[in-house]
């Protein structure tokens, strides 16, 4: 193996890098203000400090590729695709189904879950499998009133867990073994290394399971933070002929199609029915009076458009895909105050539907069109976007910019589904690269009605795109200035006195940390020859080092950039730099003793 000389570059090189996962893990400044810096600094240095290489130097083209690199390409497409699958409730049925199971057994269906996503990675790439699981997860921690931080990351590393039993259940796999086929070895199987990865695998799948949910700090998503999904608003719901609620009656104070919403009146013409409700059969023509969050009252319009409809106007508020969900307060000096809702007139002055009133002091129980209005109390609207956008001119009420929430576009749904099911079946049996269906698929929620491109560009995530160019550049410098090469080539010299065991364990250990900082795929393809030559060197079959570096190059746990599945659920568990070290750093301590004491025994060293 040919070392380069060191040079100040690489010791450079070493020094910014190192800054920059103090930074990334101290969380001092933004991730992408630290990655900015990152590629200014290496981008400068090799400016007024170029190289003299064989191959190619180390200019801005090389450093910044990482913007067009295939992998971040496809992280990007899919981000998209996944949107519109949420943007479109493609996925709602299954993931009540879903919910239903852990909400009945929780702590095994989870368990269930996560071992069907290990299970099909191993078979199918885990970018998709990510995908699809990040909307069912989101939803399932929702309605299990746990934070998504708790869900998305054993999701990622579940994936790349499974990843690790086949040959193609990771890119890095194929990657080794195609640089193990160009050293002249013989071509690994499709099940060649099964039983240690299947081993490794199942040790990793128990830390998933039983210990990371505890080391991960509970966090709201995003959503329900800034738009308050505890808030319980009075909602009046007309039942009209042919709606699921005819013929319904109260259970424990709720109605069954009304799940989770609290009855606190049924209006029957002039009678007034008050809990417990006993023996009331709704009929047409009765009005429900419910406390419910923001969250349930759109679940229950999603299913039941109708409930849109104005009982003054008789009219809807247009197409609920094409609406927002948003919440407008009262002002102080507003002309609504001190009148009903029936006379205030607010769908004939603003085209929107009030949906509930929330009031902060007390709840108010009557019908909902008798509340007389007060300063300070916040109603829940619904309108076409260009109706609620306009209530930022009115003089009567403020719109609450951050509550608005766009309802599904249920119509699109199976075209979504479509779309998804053609980029999934077209990466996973290799038709086309991953990139390829993913971008194909962007273009195809575009297309298609699923997304439109404002919101398209919305699911694209800055601070992913900047964290892989980042690493992606720390990479090329490394290997252009020799410094992978030369971590590695003292490392055997300094434990060329110790057997193979030890040896393997040492390798197998640097290339898990080296993963983390590199791609996993220039770790694979860098270190690959490396662990062939040392087997080589100690008379021993390769076999073994070339699997270490497979397993190892796959434990990409301890940051976000080190593998492309981390990125994806980043953003929706909403996780920080330091989050990665604490759940992912354990995770690669276990499976390197796990194999350092499986493989001797296993390849008979």
């Amino acid at each position: 193996m040919m070392v380069m000389e060191p040079s100040w570059q690489m010791w450079a090189t070493f020094a910014l890098i190192a800054g920059a996962i103090v930074l990334y893990a101290s969380e001092r400044f933004p991730l992408e203000q630290t990655s900015l810096a990152l590629l200014a600094a290496l981008l400068l240095l090799f400016h007024f400090a170029p190289l003299e290489l064989a191959d190619q130097p180390l200019d801005a083209r090389r450093l910044l590729a990482g913007f067009a690199d295939p992998a971040l390409i496809a992280v990007l497409a899919l981000m998209v695709v996944g949107q519109g699958l949420i943007r479109t409730g493609a996925l709602d049925e299954a993931i009540r189904f879903m919910s239903r199971r852990f909400q009945r057994r929780p702590g095994l269906s989870l368990i269930v879950t996560l071992a069907v996503i290990a299970a099909l990675s191993a078979f199918i790439n885990n970018t998709p499998i990510v995908v699809i699981f990040i909307p069912v997860m989101a939803t399932i921690a929702e309605r299990l009133n746990r934070g998504p931080s708790r869900l998305m990351m054993p999701l990622s590393f579940a994936a790349i867990l499974g990843g690790m039993v086949t040959l193609i259940g990771s890119s890095t796999n194929l990657l080794v073994a195609g640089a193990a086929a160009g050293m002249e070895q013989p071509a690994i199987g499709f099940f060649d290394f099964a039983v240690p990865g299947s081993v490794l695998a199942a040790v990793g799948l128990a830390y998933v399971f039983f210990i990371l949910p505890h080391l991960l700090h509970e966090r709201a998503s995003l959503a329900s933070e800034i738009t308050g999904d505890g808030k319980q608003f009075i909602a009046q719901i007309a039942v009209r002929p042919g709606s699921p609620l005819v013929g319904q009656s109260a259970v424990a104070g709720m109605i069954p199609p009304l799940k989770g919403m609290t009855v606190r009146l049924i209006q029957r013409g002039a009678e007034s029915h008050l809990p417990p409700f006993e023996d009331v059969l709704l009929r047409p023509g009765d009005t429900v009076v419910v406390a419910a969050t923001r969250t349930l009252l759109a679940e229950a319009l999603a299913r039941m458009p109708e409930l849109a409809e104005t009982e003054a106007e008789g009219q809807e508020s247009g197409e609920v895909g094409d609406s927002l969900l948003a919440e407008a307060m009262v002002t102080p000096a507003s002309r609504v105050i001190g009148r009903s809702l029936r006379l205030v007139g607010f769908h004939y002055h603003t085209g929107c539907v009030i949906l509930g009133v929330q009031r902060r002091s007390r709840m108010m129980r009557g019908r909902m069109e008798d509340i007389r209005l007060e300063a300070g109390d916040v109603l829940l609207v619904l309108g076409p976007r260009d109706r609620v956008t306009n209530l930022r001119f009115s003089r009567e009420v403020l719109l609450i910019e951050w509550s608005t929430l766009e309802l599904p576009s249920r119509h699109h749904a199976k075209r979504a589904l479509g779309v998804f099911a053609a980029v999934v079946l077209a990466a996973a049996t290799g038709l086309v690269p991953i990139v390829v269906a993913a971008l194909a698929g962007a273009l195809g929620m575009i297309m298609f009605g699923c997304l439109n491109i404002n919101q398209a560009a919305r699911a694209v995530d800055r601070q992913v795109a900047l964290l892989v160019a980042a690493a992606l550049a720390m990479g090329s410098a490394l290997q252009g200035t020799g410094g992978a090469a030369y971590l590695a080539q003292h490392m055997i010299t300094a434990m060329s006195g110790f057997g193979p065991a030890i040896l393997l364990s040492a390798m197998f250990a640097l290339v898990a940390v080296m993963t983390n900082v590199l791609s996993n795929a220039a770790t694979a393809v860098l270190f690959t020859p490396i662990a062939i030559n040392t087997a080589l060197a100690l008379g021993v079959e390769p076999t073994a080092f070339i699997h270490a570096i497979i397993f190892a190059a796959n434990c990409s746990f301890a940051t976000p950039m080190g593998y492309q599945t981390n990125l994806l659920v980043m953003g929706p568990g909403r996780y920080r730099f330091s989050d990665y070290l604490r759940g992912g750093t354990p995770l690669i301590v276990l499976i390197w003793l796990a194999f350092s004491l499986f493989a001797p025994w296993y390849y008979r060293f």
